[in-house]
């Protein structure tokens, strides 16, 4: 039972050589910077090519087997939970249990029911039971420590009610990559000073009186950065994604898009009314044979020529912590006259020597990805989207895109926050942090793998799964990080595959090493009572022996 199509390689050569010191008034919960020091100073990214061996690591990434024995647990897990379920459902019918959850009224008319079965039986019977581990909400910025709000329930998750309380936790599960989601400091006070000139709302769209010149300072700043003709804003990231690229592809279309792209993408492709096809997660061979086939076969039924063919790839694919291979999707786009859509979402300002993103990372020209998609929510601590590319890509989506046409502009706050990060991460202060957040990356996955746990993707890449398997010690898992001070996002089914259930631990620049260990030290010790090091590749050890 593989956890990925791609081939697993096996990561030998993790990289350990960057240190970070401790700041000298360093208290757990500051957000403080290690201060950049001389190994900083003199490291450089392996995103270069300059090895002439291989692409120096760039695409070493690790998708281990799924155990046996986890696997066969994992199913009778569910398969337990579905019985007692069913039963439940009986008793409930039989009004010998309450029914506590929402009664559709229409029911009793005769009415087909309007949502699935087996989605509200997994609702009722599983998700419900578990449902303190999901969407806890917060009640401070979402820095390198969060202040999550303590809630507790009578009835066994149905219902809760808030104590009053809140728990501070250091923040493994929020995308704030560079460390930017601060309430204080330059990004907090340009957006808070932009509330007091322009107020919070321009109250109509960019085609209309929506426009303000923060807007056109924001598309110039980010195409200078991108190193690209043109860019375009939007308000929300999901949107960026969902509605241009119907204004990009239609019918008569081919898009080839990899099987573990975001749903953003995926809606996206639907509503274009162009003809897709999936991939295996970052198979080449697979694209190439899809891509051959498109030409050779061209469209069904007339076997007529593809009007166009797009490939839709991500630059971090979040949920696998992997990274995509760009310079072989570039060689295949050429060969067979593709265009290339890239979503750096997670990737911009995460990865690469000056924060660009994929590109960057592998120092490839950006005149070969034809659109850069990206948002503004993780490495920017801010919201919204973005499309940059040539300068009739971005007029013909400033014509044709309902996102731009429909939707209102974004406040001023929310790009003065852009528009600051932007401009420290061009500075030093923005090399400080993208080093830092490469350090604190291979660091943190390191220690993981060498503890024997089974961590997905790539070593480079800020978003580390691991995988749990089973649903009941992904409960436990989350339960007993929170207890010691640890905030994490733990993810299952239907959102993950039957047998990936997994913790999605996210990195910051603003970590420091002491937090980080703390972390670790608190994963050790809850992988060891459950247990999780499933690993049959590295040695399971304690974080005391590393």
């Amino acid at each position: 039972m593989v956890a990925s199509s791609s081939p697993p390689v096996h990561v030998t050569n993790v990289h350990r050589r960057l240190t970070s010191e401790f700041h000298p008034n360093e208290k757990m919960g500051d957000t403080v910077l290690s201060p950049v020091d001389e190994n900083l100073k003199q490291y450089r990214f392996k995103t270069e090519t300059e090895n002439n061996s291989d692409d120096g690591g760039l695409q070493d990434e690790e998708f281990e087997e799924t155990p046996l024995y986890a696997a066969i647990l994992t199913y009778l897990s569910y398969a337990i939970l579905c019985l007692f379920g069913w039963l439940r459902d009986f008793l409930r019918q039989s009004n010998i249990e309450k029914k506590r959850g929402a009664v559709d009224p229409n029911a009793a008319l005769g009415f087909v029911p309007l949502y699935q079965s087996y989605e509200s039986f997994y609702t009722r019977n599983m998700y419900t039971r578990v449902r303190d581990i999901f969407n806890r909400p917060i009640a401070s910025v979402p820095g390198a420590h969060v202040e999550v709000v303590e809630r507790v329930s009578d009835d066994y998750n149905w219902t809760h009610r808030f104590t009053g309380k809140t728990i501070n936790a250091i923040n493994l599960g929020s995308y704030n990559y560079l460390g930017f989601a601060e309430k204080s400091g330059p990004c907090a006070t340009d957006a808070i000073n932009s509330i007091k000139k322009f107020g919070v709302s321009n109250c109509n769209t960019r085609t209309e009186i929506g426009t303000q010149r923060y807007h056109v300072e924001l598309e110039k700043l980010l195409a200078d950065f991108l190193h690209v003709e043109s860019s375009i804003a939007f308000g929300m990231g999901f949107a960026t994604n969902s509605l241009n690229l119907p204004v990009l592809a239609s019918k008569g279309d081919l898009i080839l898009s990899d099987e573990m792209n975001h749903a953003s993408l995926i809606l996206g492709i639907r509503l274009s009314g162009a003809s897709y096809r999936t991939y295996a997660h970052n198979d080449m061979k697979n694209l190439e044979e899809k891509l051959r086939e498109a030409i050779v076969h061209g469209q069904p039924r007339t076997n007529r020529p593809w009007k166009k063919i797009i490939l839709v790839v991500e630059g971090i694919y979040s949920m696998e912590g992997s990274i995509c291979r760009l310079p072989e999707i570039i060689e295949l786009k050429k060969k067979y006259k593709a265009y290339l859509y890239m979503d750096e979402a997670h990737s911009i300002g995460a990865i690469g020597k000056n924060g660009r993103g994929i590109v960057d990372y592998f120092g490839a020209d950006v005149k070969d990805v034809d659109i850069l998609m990206g948002t503004f929510t993780k490495s920017f601590g801010s919201a919204g989207g973005y499309i940059a590319g040539s300068k009739s890509l971005i007029d013909h989506i400033l014509t044709n895109s309902h996102a731009h046409t429909y939707a209102s502009s974004m406040a001023a706050p929310v790009v003065e926050q852009i528009i600051s990060s932007l401009r420290i991460l061009q500075g030093p202060e923005g090399k400080k942090r993208i080093y830092q957040l490469a350090d604190n990356t291979r660091y943190f996955r390191s220690k993981l793998v060498d503890m024997g746990f089974i961590v997905y993707g790539n070593k480079n890449s800020p978003v580390a799964p691991v995988l749990l398997y089973l649903p009941a010690r992904v409960t436990r898992f989350n339960r007993e990080l929170l207890r010691r001070g640890i905030a994490v996002v733990t993810v299952g089914f239907p959102a993950t595959k039957l047998l990936e259930a997994r913790v999605r631990f996210c990195i910051s620049a603003a970590h420091t090493r002491q937090m980080l260990d703390t972390a670790l030290m608190a994963i050790d010790e809850v992988g060891t009572e459950i247990p999780l090091r499933y690993s049959t590749r590295h040695k399971s050890r304690r974080f005391r022996e590393l």
